[in-house]
């Protein structure tokens, strides 16, 4: 099979198309002609040399840790269109998972949205839960037009809360549409906000790190609503959350029923053919633009 892979960490440029051997379901297991993947900075990441725990990676490394497709071995009936989950592999022609990875694309949803949907509307849906956040309550999302703050604007309109949302200057009338408040990120943001909520912040979601996590902590007194999705590294010290393990295939049939009537948007930004993965991460880690980047494959 293809598959976009590295033999060596680095920058985008490490990755070729690679021909791999097929990989083949065993008991459990379903095998999956991927249609499209998600790319996200996890994946970058890993291609830097991080490793996720609890894996024992070989070489080479193929990295990607969600798609659609559709099934053609395994625990399922073949033929089933499925989005779905994995730690990586996902970047290939075909990649093999536990069948509870995976669950029904509804076809009401895109290939390309499918593939690069599971990530973002998990994290976002994940991230809220551990926040507990209430109905009534106005939630700050930094990096809102993300894929994960995205879904997690929508999300949390769909709880009942007010939502305020940071994005760059082009993106205010995405985040708008979105439901949120959209202000501006940059000098004077601690004003901008605190206009755009005059009642104040109850919680947060941090998409971006740094800064932004810095203001959170003026704005919101109980550090256990604030939780950081990027600065993973100084979040013990500030007393603030980080996100919890909880990628199943009920919560994404959930999510992906939310999108089929209507009320969960999804855009991706780019679709790049798996032959530009290079070009793919290299605009991941640029940290700008709305939604999801996604690979096909055909």
């Amino acid at each position: 099979m293809k598959a976009v892979a590295f033999t060596e960490f680095g920058g985008p440029e490490v990755l070729r198309v690679l021909d791999l051997p097929e990989p083949h379901a065993g008991p459990g297991q379903v095998r999956v002609r991927v249609k499209a993947a998600g790319v996200q900075p996890y994946d970058a990441a890993v291609r830097a040399g991080w490793e996720p725990p609890g894996l024992s990676l070989t070489w080479p490394r193929v990295p990607g840790n969600e798609f659609a497709g559709v099934v053609d071995e395994g625990d399922l009936a073949p033929g089933t269109e499925v989005l779905g989950f994995t730690a990586v592999q996902a970047a290939a022609e075909y990649v093999v998972v536990p069948v509870e990875n995976v669950t029904p694309k509804p076809p009401e949803m895109p290939w390309e949205v499918a593939g690069g949907f599971t990530a973002g509307a998990q994290t976002a849906s994940i991230a809220l839960e551990v926040l507990e956040l209430r109905e009534g309550e106005t939630l700050l999302v930094h990096a809102a037009a993300g894929s994960v703050g995205t879904a997690a604007v929508q999300l949390a309109k769909l709880e009942g809360a007010t939502v305020v949302g940071t994005a760059s200057e082009a993106n205010q009338d995405y985040v708008r549409e979105l439901g949120a408040t959209p202000v501006v990120y940059g000098e004077g943001l601690k004003a901008r906000v605190e206009a755009a909520a005059p009642r104040g912040i109850d919680v947060v979601l941090d998409g971006a790190g740094g800064a932004a996590l810095d203001l959170s902590l003026e704005l919101v007194k109980d550090r256990k609503r604030i939780l950081t999705l990027v600065d993973h590294g100084r979040a013990a010290e500030l007393g603030v959350l980080v996100s919890k393990s909880g990628r199943s295939a009920a919560r994404l049939a959930e999510l992906a029923a939310l999108y089929a009537k209507g009320d969960l948007r999804f855009h991706v930004r780019r679709a790049y053919p798996y032959t530009e993965a290079v070009a793919a991460h290299r605009e991941i880690e640029t940290g700008h633009g709305r939604g999801k980047i996604v690979l096909t494959f055909p």
